[in-house]
């Protein structure tokens, strides 16, 4: 390769590989924006995100690389015609086919790569992204910490250190049970509590229960390396309510014959779609 044609394609390089840097950089800016939700929510790792975004790159280069062809070689003639260079090559002797010779292989190499491109990685990218969300959607889910629920109903409160979202087993529990005067009569301190689907009780492993009078004075402590609690009407998805997002919520309607009441069903659309149980009842007053 001659001195001059190391110059020009050292000119247009320059400019190349800024428009393609460019150009990825306003893809990823706004690719990263629409999915960072999606990302938080599965739980996806800096690693797995950076996998993600290597599989599209080559889907996105066959848009970006014409493009970037056509603004380079504008910027590049242009600023060699501004400068003179273009006429001072043609009045050395140089023809103008022999000054764009190497601009012209420069565009055949990106032609040659687009194709590469089109017929061996860029197919595989959606396959790779719904390949590599599946992934991330089958691994455990992480932990929630410091989940605080409410059973107004039975006039109950929850205090749960962590447990895995879906599953049955709550670290470190603390249930307070009121009277209808909102007095905490009873309180129970657990290690572990497990939830039973099958008989819709509650084992309690390592408990304390602490009975109080009105005056919230106790009047006795026991402990008890295990108790079942057969009364209580939570479940695991109740308690894990508060954490559904809206969107995967359906409402049902439905009209008790009794009193004309109305009771809202929320039910959880993944675990609708799986078949598994989980659903909570709201009651509420009829419209007049």
């Amino acid at each position: 390769m001659k001195l001059l044609d190391r110059y020009v394609v050292r000119n247009f390089l320059q400019v190349y590989l800024y428009c393609i840097a460019g150009f990825i950089s306003i893809w990823l800016i706004f690719d990263v924006s629409d999915n960072i939700s999606t990302f938080i929510d599965e739980h996806i790792g800096l690693l797995l995100a950076v996998r993600y975004y290597a599989t599209q790159v080559p889907q996105v280069f066959i848009i970006l690389l014409p493009v970037s062809l056509l603004l380079a070689l504008l910027f590049t003639l242009g600023r060699m015609s501004r400068a003179n260079e273009i006429v001072s090559m043609l009045t050395a002797g140089v023809s103008l086919p022999r000054v764009l010779l190497p601009l012209i292989g420069m565009g055949l190499l990106t032609v040659a790569a687009s194709m590469v491109l089109n017929y061996s990685l860029a197919p595989h990218a959606e396959l790779a992204r719904k390949t590599l969300l599946e992934q991330a959607r089958a691994r455990p889910a992480a932990l929630i910490e410091g989940q605080i629920f409410r059973n107004r109903t039975d006039s109950r409160t929850w205090f749960v250190q962590n447990f895995r979202h879906g599953g049955t087993t709550f670290n470190n529990v603390q249930v307070l049970q009121q009277d209808p005067n909102d007095n905490i009569v009873t309180n129970y301190l657990a290690a572990r509590a497990f939830y039973r689907p099958e008989t819709k009780t509650w084992d309690l492993q390592n408990v304390k229960v602490v009975h109080y009078d009105r005056s919230g004075n106790i009047i006795n402590e026991q402990i008890y390396p295990s108790l079942k609690v057969e009364h209580w009407s939570e479940t695991p998805f109740r308690l894990g309510s508060a954490n559904e997002r809206a969107e995967f919520l359906l409402i049902f309607s439905i009209v008790s014959p009794c009193r004309g009441r109305v009771w809202l069903l929320f039910v959880s659309r993944p675990r609708l779609e799986s078949g598994t149980h989980g659903a909570v009842f709201y009651q509420v007053s009829p419209l007049r």
